[in-house]
């Protein structure tokens, strides 16, 4: 199973889960999941190496398909990737928070 719904990733993310987001900057600083870090799918194959290996890695974009791409690569590389189905326009419409501007966190 390489995609996870917007309620396993919710319950992943009160655990501390890893979450990447694969979207633009300019979507991602409009609105993105708390504490996920921006790589866009452009840049995943040259930054993987800065992945974690020891723990999930949620992939997130904006509804699902880029993550989905993502995702596929990274399980290639040995990392234990899931994409979140629904994106980050699912996990709003779930009403879960969102955080604006650049930063992870804020």
């Amino acid at each position: 199973m390489t995609e996870v719904s917007i309620d396993q990733f919710a319950a992943a993310k009160v655990d501390g889960a890893f979450v990447v987001d694969v979207r633009e900057p300019g979507e991602y600083v409009q609105g993105h999941v708390p504490g996920a870090r921006l790589i866009p799918l452009s840049e995943v194959p040259a930054r993987t190496a800065a992945l974690p290996t020891d723990q999930p890695v949620y992939v997130v974009c904006a509804s699902g398909n880029r993550s989905l791409r993502a995702t596929e690569y990274l399980r290639a590389a040995g990392l234990d990737a899931y994409s979140v189905d629904g994106g980050t326009t699912g996990w709003i419409r779930a009403g879960k928070p969102v955080v604006t501007g650049p930063k992870a966190e804020a």
